[in-house]
């Protein structure tokens, strides 16, 4: 069994985000037959398409997450809900990976989606409207367990590690589950 690189994709852009946390609690289950890599969307222009086409360049930025997420075998998703869906910042990231028009990053990659929340739905519009977009852009999504994060703010020590023992247990069965949804479905090389 090969070691996949799996694309880490964390919808806050603040530090110590709860979405973040949850993000590295959970990848940090994960089996070694996976390796990690959080790849920054803070950096990247809002999406234009005149910012590269008719003979220019796209933005250094772009070509270089586009890069980072290509060379990625699956992709795991961490978002907060802001207004009932995903944050512009990850929207925007998903733009930019989709374009040119059919050379989209994401096609054919195994992905999973995890929603956190300080409030009790954990997140489920935004999860779902994540799922929306990934479903039009060719990423099979891991169906169960779905990973809706509630609480979030009483989830966390004061060291900033998961204090919560049902929600270790729960990351780490979404964890092997992925690994094995990752081995099934990444692309054979």
């Amino acid at each position: 069994m090969s070691v996949k690189k799996i694309a880490v994709l964390v919808g806050s852009l603040r530090k110590d985000s709860y979405t973040r946390k949850v993000a590295q609690a959970l990848t940090a289950l994960l089996p070694p037959t996976l390796s990690v890599e959080f790849v920054d969307i803070g950096a990247l222009a809002l999406y234009n398409q005149d910012l590269e086409e008719h003979g220019a360049t796209a933005p250094a930025a772009w070509s270089a997450f586009r890069q980072q997420v290509a060379a990625c075998d699956g992709l795991l998703f961490f978002t907060p809900e802001y207004n009932r869906s995903v944050p512009a910042a990850l929207k925007n990231a998903i733009d930019v990976g989709s374009r040119p028009y059919g050379a989209s990053v994401w096609g054919g990659k195994p992905g999973a989606i995890v929603s956190v929340s300080p409030g009790a739905v954990g997140g489920f519009g935004a999860n779902h409207h994540l799922r929306q977009s990934m479903v039009f852009l060719d990423v099979p999504l891991l169906q169960q367990p779905e990973a809706y994060i509630g609480g979030a703010a009483k989830l966390f020590g004061d060291d900033g590690k998961l204090a919560n023992a049902s929600t270790g247990e729960f990351l780490q069965k979404f964890a092997t589950t992925f690994a094995a949804w990752v081995e099934t479905n990444a692309k054979k090389t």
